[in-house]
């Protein structure tokens, strides 16, 4: 191991010190920091914050993930608190069953709708009432992938911030704008910018292939259950099937949304390009 490893790291045992307290409370309840910081855990998961550019408050190893201090801690600044936890410690703090033993506060990159719309032909995903985390996981890869401006979170969504929905994004909350919003007030924002709004459904509406998907739009995506509700569908320029064999009821949440984010990839010249 480099020499300059351990100095770096900060021995603590009591699962009342500040810090700790601070990362279970954000994890426990799917929250930022008092202070604005995403708790993130895993290798992967802050390999990929390093990756994004993402500013770290602190770096947390357990005593038997030392090792990987060597690896992750030359690419974090010298000004980041790194601490190193017994085991069990470690275990009480994070969100997983079985972690790696490696676990951070990092700042998410600052976003604002304005910004969004006025971007060249924006794209954004509007998630209403989506609850499983692994579905906007999902939908916030896909969103990235095929070129969207951003995500949109109405009431009833999951927290962008809940640790499975950080876990399943693999990364993309950390370089897609994510934003929570009234559904209320945005539609008329949305109007005004001259998007149109298209929802997914999993029966009826115009097949995908016949879709006209290459304007500046906004894609709503309502509850994996109950879909979106009946006053916003009211409000939708145009309702979108992905056809399926008729002996499956309906199709997951975010496969769903990645197939048409693909389809509007395609028609706006984008797929072509990746």
């Amino acid at each position: 191991m480099n020499d300059s490893v351990p100095t770096r790291l900060r021995r603590v045992t009591s699962r009342q010190n500040a810090l700790l307290k601070e990362l279970r409370r954000a994890f426990s309840r799917g929250e930022l920091t008092p202070d604005g910081y995403c708790a993130i855990e895993s290798v992967r998961i802050i390999e990929e914050a390093i990756r994004s550019g993402l500013k770290f408050k602190a770096v947390l190893f357990s005593e038997s993930a030392e090792a990987r201090a060597s690896r992750l801690l030359p690419q974090i600044g010298s000004h980041v608190e790194t601490v190193i936890l017994p085991d069990e410690v470690f275990a009480s703090v994070v969100a997983t069953e079985n972690p790696q033993g490696v676990a951070a506060l990092v700042k998410l990159k600052e976003v604002s709708l304005p910004r969004m719309l006025a971007a060249s032909r924006p794209l954004l995903v509007v998630a209403a009432g989506v609850q499983d985390p692994g579905n906007l996981g999902t939908i916030l890869r896909s969103a990235e992938a095929f070129g969207a401006t951003g995500v949109l979170l109405g009431a009833g969504t999951v927290s962008p911030y809940n640790p499975k929905m950080v876990r399943a994004s693999a990364g993309s909350l950390f370089r897609l704008g994510v934003l929570p919003v009234e559904l209320d007030t945005l539609l008329p924002q949305l109007r005004e910018h001259g998007l149109r709004l298209v929802a997914t459904s999993s029966h009826k509406g115009v097949p995908l292939p016949s879709a006209n998907l290459g304007d500046a739009m906004a894609l709503f995506v309502g509850n994996e259950g109950a879909g979106l509700p009946r006053d916003l569908l009211k409000e939708m320029d145009e309702t979108v099937v992905v056809p399926h064999s008729p002996q499956v009821e309906s199709l997951n949440a975010g496969v769903a949304t990645s197939i048409v984010l693909y389809e509007i990839s395609k028609q706006r010249g984008v797929a072509s390009e990746l």
